[in-house]
């Protein structure tokens, strides 16, 4: 079996338990943004999977939006990441 060499670890062990591979994450050509796949690019980042420049730039995100995501999460949890929660967890 051929594994594709990348930079940093290739799976993780999250603070609840759960293990987390870069198969875990969204496509690099992803562009419809749900709260989930924000969530697991923003868990991957914390955890130490991908860097943030590394996480910019393979989906294209400016620093700005991922580290909004990162704000929304520390802040008020994943739920915060819905888009229709931004009102009412801005107002906060």
């Amino acid at each position: 079996m051929y594994l594709k060499k990348v930079n940093g670890p290739r799976a993780v062990t999250l603070p609840d338990g759960r293990t987390m591979t870069r198969a875990d994450l969204p496509d690099a050509d992803c562009r419809r943004w749900v709260a989930s796949r924000k969530a697991a690019v923003v868990r991957a980042v914390d955890s130490g999977l991908m860097s943030f420049k590394e996480a910019c730039e393979i989906y294209d995100l400016s620093e700005e939006e991922l580290q909004s995501w990162s704000r929304a999460v520390a802040r008020h949890g994943e739920k915060a990441l819905k888009a229709t929660r931004v009102q009412q967890f801005r107002q906060l």
